[in-house]
């Protein structure tokens, strides 16, 4: 699972990164798998802003779920200093930890200023890709001389989060993807098959290794499902008509809300396409999505405002998926 640490109405930053590192001890009770966290920057609704920080302190609360990134967005970084990054994190919790990789830039020109980093540098995403394996493996050929420790050497798994073109580069470089979201399933299926017909094995992955990721909400009832999405779906379309993502608010204080057309459109939007629904109606439709992508994993993230209802809803995915520890 991705959790993005978002805040909460009434709740501060502190209280949100506090909140992820508890529900990764959570999720590690039901038999996840992998607890990934992400970057986003100058966002007030989103606390995640620094996610190597954020996985050494999720990594040091559980036990044996791997912890990653979902990811860090390369293009703001210098590899060097993400390879470090990620050294320290392994030898810290050797065994554990994956290196998820984006190539997203800041979202607004002034965020990419303070960053040092231009929208065109998303474009180089290749190169320094490159860049940082060859850090990892010592294998560097820009700065031969320049060494990463502790990273070189160690085995960091690399992931491509991606779509597009960066399905493409994930390919080239051998090493597995991370796609989404599954509301686009038509542009995702193609991605997907042109990472497949384009894979070179590399040290990093023999074969084609698919992740599809996207939001998927399980309660008692379909209704209660959809309600779960709300509150990111209104954060969503406020932020997109009036330029401010705000933390998330109680879903029925959004559904009490009178809404302009354009809200309306938007967060109509934001509801449509996600997996949701009684535990047997997500089970038909992440067994439709698995066959038709041939995943290997699937990334779930849900955001919500009610932490109790969204821990149930991963009680019931759990189920889903036939985790052991979430039979109880």
């Amino acid at each position: 699972m991705l959790d993005r640490s978002r805040t909460l109405e009434g709740q501060d930053a502190p209280s949100a990164l506090r909140a992820t590192v508890a529900f990764a001890q959570q999720v590690e009770a039901l038999g996840y798998h992998r607890f990934w966290v992400s970057e986003h920057h100058s966002v007030p609704g989103v606390a995640g802003s620094a996610p190597t920080v954020l996985a050494a302190a999720v990594a040091g609360a559980t036990r044996t779920i791997r912890v990653g990134t979902g990811g860090v967005m390369l293009p703001n970084h210098q590899p060097l200093v993400v390879a470090e990054q990620f050294g320290v994190l392994e030898s810290l919790f050797p065994g554990r930890i994956d290196m998820g990789l984006g190539r997203s830039v800041g979202f607004t020109g002034g965020v990419r200023k303070a960053l040092g980093r231009d929208k065109d540098d998303a474009r180089d995403f290749g190169t320094q890709l490159n860049s940082l394996l060859g850090f990892l493996t010592g294998g560097q050929t820009d700065h031969p001389q320049v060494h990463a420790h502790p990273a070189e050497g160690l085995r960091v798994p690399p992931y491509v989060l991606a779509m597009g073109e960066g399905a493409d580069i994930a390919a080239a470089a051998g090493l597995p993807l991370v796609i989404g979201d599954l509301r686009g399933r038509g542009r995702m299926l193609t991605a997907i098959d042109r990472y497949r017909e384009g894979f070179k094995p590399s040290v990093w992955a023999d074969e084609p290794y698919v992740i599809i990721s996207g939001t998927v909400a399980v309660a008692p009832d379909k209704a209660a499902a959809r309600r779960l999405l709300i509150p990111e779906a209104w954060s969503m379309a406020y932020s997109r008509t009036h330029g401010v993502f705000p933390p998330l608010a109680p879903a029925e204080e959004i559904e009490a809300r009178e809404m302009t057309p354009r809200e309306r459109e938007f967060y109509e939007q934001g509801l449509a396409g996600h997996v949701h629904g009684t535990e047997d109606e997500v089970a038909a439709a992440l067994a439709d999505l698995v066959v038709a992508s041939g995943a290997d994993e699937v990334l779930v993230t849900t955001s919500t405002y009610d932490r109790e209802a969204l821990l149930d809803s991963y009680r019931g995915l759990a189920r889903v998926a036939g985790l052991g520890a979430a039979a109880g």
